[in-house]
């Protein structure tokens, strides 16, 4: 059929070739018929979007930047100082596609047959195929039916029957001994801030520890997305600070001055906001680690129920190891509050890694604000050229001489 056909019946002038001409320039079909091509083959790729130029981009997971047709490959750029320019990320996955491949080759690598208009073959626009990021290294499922205790608060962390403790079973798969130096990074106050949380999840690499305050909304999800990127997870629980320490960080804070058996009650709360978690680590609370008598409860339940505890090295009062010690509790201390200062974190991750290579070991700790998962995200990413194993900081836990078995 045509235009006369169709448009002569209701009285509708021919357009001039010219305009008819025109079609074709004022949408980039070629383009689009490439960006189908994709989007079908999309599956465990990523998702597609057609550029401004009418090129289809191939992503994994994230937005880029529009590209033009293949032109003559750029100058290489030096890597800087632990970090390198052509994969700043780190990622050593490769592409299941060649770096740069015709609409046809997504086709036939996807077993999809694609009928143009016109008939024809594949168009020859350019696909970038983008490798998508490695895959997390898996960490158990969360929660284990044998480490859950049905209690009056909710569902509490327990030492399973077989001798199965939760920071052994949800911790992330420490590296191979290497003889390196290892260092360990742990960034808290997760959870209260979705989008941070988000960023500090893609952003760091998975050998980084999560620790989540109990505060945030829909924190088991939050939590299992952590998970699934391969970072381990601690609870924070927020304690007693200091007059100076003014503002309350919530609800169920553990006090100097309360019975022991109330704060083990408001613990059992904060335990039960999610499940998956290695260990506990203090949220501001300088009072309360200062305080043996009040600490030592708490260590021991910690110790019962196959937790380490972490502090984070912001207190310098804490008498979390001299309470461990007592209840047969793991007390893993951080060697650097990376945030002590936040006009010198790159001063403090120098220290951190002074530490590391002079002592074969080092744990750092700092708060989930933005400039700090920047930083960190950088830091973290060169250790390995620099010579260092990022670890998980539960491979830096280690057993009392005297642990304490909680009875099935």
């Amino acid at each position: 059929m045509d235009f006369d056909d169709l448009n002569k019946p209701l009285g509708l002038p021919k357009p001039p070739p010219a305009a008819v001409s025109r079609t074709p320039a004022a949408f980039p079909w070629r383009g689009a018929v490439a960006a189908a091509s994709v989007i079908v083959a999309i599956g465990a790729v990523g998702y597609a979007r057609v550029g401004p130029e009418g090129v289809a981009l191939l992503i994994a997971g994230r937005e880029a930047a529009p590209v033009r047709e293949a032109s003559a490959p750029a100058p290489p750029v030096a890597d800087a100082p632990g970090v390198s320019m052509t994969d700043v990320t780190g990622s050593t996955a490769r592409p299941t596609l060649p770096a740069r491949a015709q609409a046809s080759d997504v086709e036939d690598a996807a077993g999809v047959k694609v009928v143009r208009q016109g008939g024809g073959g594949a168009p020859q626009s350019m696909i970038i195929a983008v490798a998508p990021p490695p895959s997390a290294s898996p960490l158990a499922p969360a929660p284990d039916p044998r480490l859950v205790e049905d209690a009056k608060a909710g569902p509490l962390p327990r030492i399973g029957t077989d001798g199965a403790t939760p920071m052994a079973v949800y911790a992330r798969p420490a590296p191979a001994p290497s003889g390196r130096p290892r260092l360990a990074l742990v960034i808290g106050a997760m959870g209260l801030n979705p989008q941070v949380t988000s960023e500090a999840i893609e952003r760091l690499p998975d050998a980084v520890s999560l620790a989540f305050a109990p505060y945030g909304r829909n924190l088991p999800q939050q939590v299992a997305s952590a998970r699934a990127g391969g970072h381990e997870t601690l609870l924070q629980t927020p304690m007693d600070g200091f007059p100076s320490q003014a503002e309350e960080p919530g609800p169920n804070v553990l006090r100097t001055g309360a019975a022991a058996t109330e704060n083990i009650s408001k613990l059992h709360w904060h335990m039960s906001r999610f499940p998956g978690y290695v260990g506990i680590a203090g949220y501001m609370g300088a009072r309360f680690t200062a305080d043996v008598g009040a600490m030592t409860p708490v260590m021991g339940e910690l110790a019962g129920r196959g937790l380490f505890y972490l502090d984070d090295g912001s207190a310098p009062r804490s008498q979390a190891a001299a309470a461990g010690a007592k209840a047969g509790a793991i007390v893993v201390r951080a060697d650097v509050a990376i945030d002590a200062r936040l006009d010198d974190i790159d001063g403090a991750l120098a220290r951190l890694e002074q530490v590391a290579r002079s002592r074969g070991s080092a744990v750092g700790a700092g708060a989930g604000l933005p400039i700090v998962i920047e930083k960190a995200a950088r830091f973290a990413r060169g250790l390995e050229a620099r010579g260092i194993d990022l670890t998980p900081v539960s491979a830096m836990a280690r057993a009392p001489d005297k642990p304490v078995a909680r009875a099935p």
